[in-house]
């Protein structure tokens, strides 16, 4: 009986001391790092920024049936912009307005101004307009449209006089997203003040003085910071 006794305890301890090497030869489970998802990059939030570009388009003079006809007008513009964008999946719907010091000018001698020179000028030009664009990530295709107001200024040697216009502005752009939280663009814009008027006492003409339409095509380029 005491031998078999000693016989079970013996047996015991000696699978007890193996336990740990068998312990260690069997497979440990394999951990694998989590794989690192970037978070989806979002346009939504406010923006502010600059912009600078170049106008050219038409402009005439008309007063009683006498007009000049089209005349070029051109010139640079620039100044700043403040927005705010919400993203809905791969659509972003925006609202985005600005103000512009503007030099597009032009002037003709002829028609209705044959033997002097009028010059019309438009010294600011500022739109409000919805944007609708189709993100590629961190590239953003637009098109826009909505308001455009600005000063006509409209000069003849006697004198000049300015009417503030309202009108509309419809183009397209492209933006794209770069360090975080800045972004540039380059877009194209077509705006329209409709037709200003210059009192016959400034400008001559008719009783009711000149009717001026102003007309531009505009390129510019643009660096927003978004919040």
């Amino acid at each position: 009986m005491k031998r078999l006794i000693l016989a079970a305890c013996a047996g015991l301890l000696a699978a007890a001391v193996a336990s740990p090497s068998f312990a260690a030869d069997l497979p440990r489970p394999a951990y694998k790092a989590p794989i690192y998802t970037a978070p989806a990059f979002s346009w939504s939030g406010f923006y502010v920024g600059l912009n600078v570009g170049y106008g050219w388009g038409k402009s005439n003079w008309t007063s009683g049936g006498v007009t000049t006809g089209d005349f070029d007008v051109k010139g640079w513009l620039a100044g700043g912009t403040l927005g705010y964008n919400l993203q809905t999946g791969v659509w972003v719907f925006g609202i985005e307005g600005d103000l512009d010091y503007s030099n597009i000018k032009g002037s003709t001698s002829a028609g209705l101004c044959v033997g002097t020179t009028c010059e019309t000028r438009n010294t600011y030009l500022g739109t409000v307009r919805g944007r609708i664009g189709y993100s590629f990530d961190r590239f953003l295709p637009y098109i826009t449209g909505g308001g455009a107001f600005g000063g006509v200024k409209m000069s003849v040697p006697a004198g000049s006089e300015t009417d503030f216009r309202f009108g509309y502005a419809l183009g397209a752009g492209l933006e794209y997203a770069f360090m975080g939280s800045w972004s540039a663009k380059l877009e194209y814009l077509y705006a329209d003040l409709g037709t200003a008027n210059c009192s016959a006492a400034v400008c001559g003409g008719a009783a009711s003085g000149i009717d001026v339409k102003f007309r531009t095509n505009i390129i510019r380029a643009g660096l927003n910071y978004r919040f």
